[in-house]
């Protein structure tokens, strides 16, 4: 399989090293400095870029007929848009906040322990999320997708950094030294408390997950999860 890097910082090392283990070529390593000359020679593209770059390169894949993987975070304002092209080109594409393995179980229990929690009031949920300081949003795309899980499954309408008002769900987001990612939902009551957590010991799953996404992908037209990669649905 013939893959093009968008963006080779940190994340898009691991993955071009994890890539080649498989036995995978690497056709193109775009960040800020080049161009997309090699993008149509790919198979597949995985983005690991940053927010103000993932429009520009996601809608690129779609042009070039090459389906895309994206892990950035913090462009969804532009999700919608980026969806309807890949339908109008039919092209290929999921995008995720986090495509670890473990982290994707993660969110299948989270969403399970919700649906079991909407019946207990005297409960109140929370989140913490932690991330290296180099990470640039707060909070955590990751965060974000377990309080959306929680609100499809439960009375919550909303969350907030800030203090919580009724019905949101509260996310402390910190960023500590070089933490790769760890993420705790905790309902509390005044006699105890429930709490799943998810610790990250380096790349590597983010990675992994990533480069077995685009072996997934290759050769479908649509849109997809992680829940179609892993057979969650």
């Amino acid at each position: 399989m013939k893959i093009a890097l968008l963006g080779y910082g940190k994340m898009g090392q691991v993955i071009e090293r994890i890539a080649l283990e498989r036995g995978h070529e690497i056709v193109l390593k775009k960040d800020e400095n080049n161009t997309f000359d090699g993008l149509s020679n790919a198979d597949v593209a995985i983005d690991f870029s940053v927010p103000t770059a993932a429009v520009t390169n996601i809608s690129s894949c779609f042009h070039a007929k090459v389906p895309v993987i994206s892990g950035t975070t913090g462009w969804l304002e532009h999700y919608d848009e980026m969806a309807a092209l890949c339908t109008a080109m039919n092209g290929g594409f999921i995008s995720s906040s986090n495509f670890s393995l473990g982290v994707n179980i993660f969110f299948e229990l989270n969403e399970y322990l919700a649906k079991i929690m909407s019946k207990f009031e005297s409960y109140k949920v929370e989140m913490e999320e932690i991330h290296h300081t180099q990470k640039l949003d707060a909070p955590s795309g990751t965060a974000i997708s377990l309080a959306k899980g929680v609100i499809e499954n439960s009375s919550y309408t909303n969350w907030t950094l800030d203090k919580p008002e009724a019905n949101q769900i509260h996310i402390e987001a910190k960023r500590i030294g070089t933490v790769p990612g760890t993420h705790t939902v905790t309902y509390n009551s005044v006699v105890d408390a429930i709490e799943i957590k998810h610790t990250a010991h380096n790349r590597e799953g983010f990675a992994l997950g990533a480069v077995i996404a685009a072996e997934w992908i290759v050769g479908k037209q649509g849109i997809y999860t992680m829940k179609d990669v892993l057979d969650l649905k």
